[in-house]
């Protein structure tokens, strides 16, 4: 079942059982200024059946004369929601006349009375309940999606480091080779997933924030014995490093490497790491463990509910008897460390029979969790949305609208067939009541056209009323065109 996003306000359907029916009689023709046509009936607009004007005289609020003692008509409840429907289209514009109006949960649903008529429709609204939880559940894990991907999603990757090197040797004077012997180590690596076809690479670099080669001081001196890269804001990642320096002997090198956390991770002091248990952790996991023991060992405040009562332990590491929770990030600033490098000792070979010059190193790594971004796609992806909110729009409630009209049609036929002279008389009474809403006509017309509704006691005091201001009237047209006042 399609679901829906959104409803609009209000809406009015010609054919719903309170816009249409009102307080008529069963079987009376619909109250509103479009009424059923059959196929094959001319368009009419209101009136008689075929379009023409009703029979008797046309009445006005101008030319009748106001019974005595009479107030001002009572507005109709179906003449404001007729209003109402017409300052709403108006307001609307071109693209509300398209049909692009946005719907209630309520246009979905059958009326009790084609529920009643076939019960298998019952089927549907079963359809239509389970839509509902499904939508409440489609939104509250939305919600926890969009609250999990707040935080980071790590899972721990294995990252072989692969580390070689190669030796050319010094050749005699005369020939196009290096007249100096050399070695170039070379440091690489990759995920162990990576191994496998069809996944994609990352850089070597990316893992990194820092890489220091350290080779021997007595053999290239205090100024060259060191290689280093460290990230910056511009760094280009790269698969791997290479260094080259001139020998021909055996070199014992030592590789710092500083892993990239993201978020950043802190070592903690040795006395607080063995209180809380952790070693190296996030900012956030060390302030959580932190207030976990606060928690367990009861150190807060029972009055002063932002102070914190330091033990034996707290007293030792922060230097204070007593501090404020706010305190805490300014203090615990100090016993935080950068994390400790990755050590690993390589000897670089240059005996040309030596084929074990390739070394592997596994190390462990944090890598962003795929789930997180399938979850991220699965909040932008609208494709879904659009499908849906097109299912709803031409095919749903058209179809629900389209079973309403012919629920209307049955009743009408029905009516008619049932009882033809008593649906006639409530026809005409129904067109009756439409012609006075739509021409503000007042009184009761049909009373009107008898001769013995002009023969009762009001009618001459109504009469001498109409002639005193039709004459007060001309008196004041009189005076605006002669320009003075009568007297």
């Amino acid at each position: 079942m399609a679901s829906r996003v959104g409803f609009s306000g209000p809406h009015m359907s010609v054919l719903s059982d309170a816009g249409a029916r009102g307080s008529q009689p069963p079987g009376a023709y619909p109250r509103s200024s479009h009424y059923l046509q059959r196929p094959g009936m001319p368009q009419s607009r209101v009136g008689g059946p075929l379009g023409g004007p009703l029979p008797g005289p046309s009445y006005g609020v101008g030319n009748m004369a106001m019974r005595p003692g009479m107030g001002p008509p009572p507005s109709d409840p179906s003449r404001k929601r007729f209003l109402h429907l017409q300052q709403h289209q108006d307001s609307a514009g071109g693209s509300q006349r398209a049909g692009n109006k946005r719907r209630k949960m309520a246009d979905k649903v059958l009326p009790q009375r084609i529920r009643d008529l076939v019960p298998e429709s019952q089927a549907y609204m079963d359809l239509l309940a389970f839509e509902r939880k499904l939508d409440q559940t489609i939104a509250r894990k939305r919600m926890e999606i969009q609250e999990a991907i707040k935080k980071p999603i790590m899972q721990k990757r294995k990252l072989r480091i692969y580390i070689s090197n190669t030796y050319t040797p010094s050749k005699p004077e005369g020939e196009e080779a290096e007249k100096v012997s050399s070695w170039e180590l070379r440091v690489e690596g990759k995920l162990l997933d990576e191994l496998q076809p069809g996944k994609q690479k990352r850089k070597f670099s990316s893992f990194f924030r820092s890489l220091v080669i350290e080779l021997e001081k007595e053999l290239y001196g205090p100024d060259n014995h060191l290689v280093e890269w460290h990230r910056m804001p511009t760094t280009q990642e790269t698969d791997g490093f290479q260094v080259k320096r001139p020998g021909d002997v055996n070199v014992k090198c030592t590789l710092l490497l500083m892993l990239d956390h993201q978020p950043p991770q802190y070592k903690l002091d040795p006395r607080l790491a063995r209180l809380l248990g952790v070693h190296t952790q996030t900012r956030a996991n060390i302030m959580q463990a932190l207030w976990l023991y606060i928690k367990n060992n009861k150190l807060q405040d029972s009055h002063e509910k932002e102070y914190i009562n330091c033990n034996r332990y707290f007293r030792q590491i922060f230097v204070c008897s007593r501090m404020r929770f706010s305190e805490i990030p300014m203090k615990l600033a100090s016993l935080l460390q950068h994390p400790d490098p990755i050590i690993i000792n390589h000897m670089i070979s240059v005996d040309p029979t030596d084929q074990k010059k390739t070394s592997c190193y596994d190390i462990d790594v944090e890598v962003d969790d795929p789930l997180k971004s399938q979850m991220n796609s699965f909040l932008s992806s609208t494709t879904n949305q659009q499908e849906i909110a097109a299912l709803e729009m031409k095919q749903i409630h058209e179809t629900i609208e389209y079973i309403n009209q012919l629920k209307t049609e049955r009743d009408f036929m029905l009516s008619f067939s049932n009882d033809p002279q008593e649906f006639i008389q409530d026809w005409l009474k129904s067109q009756s009541r439409d012609l006075k809403l739509m021409t503000d006509v007042t009184g009761n017309p049909e009373e009107e056209r008898r001769a013995e509704f002009y023969q009762e006691a009001w009618v001459p005091e109504a009469v001498g009323r109409y002639v005193y201001s039709k004459v007060q009237q001309r008196r004041q047209e009189l005076e605006q065109v002669l320009g003075i006042r009568l007297t």
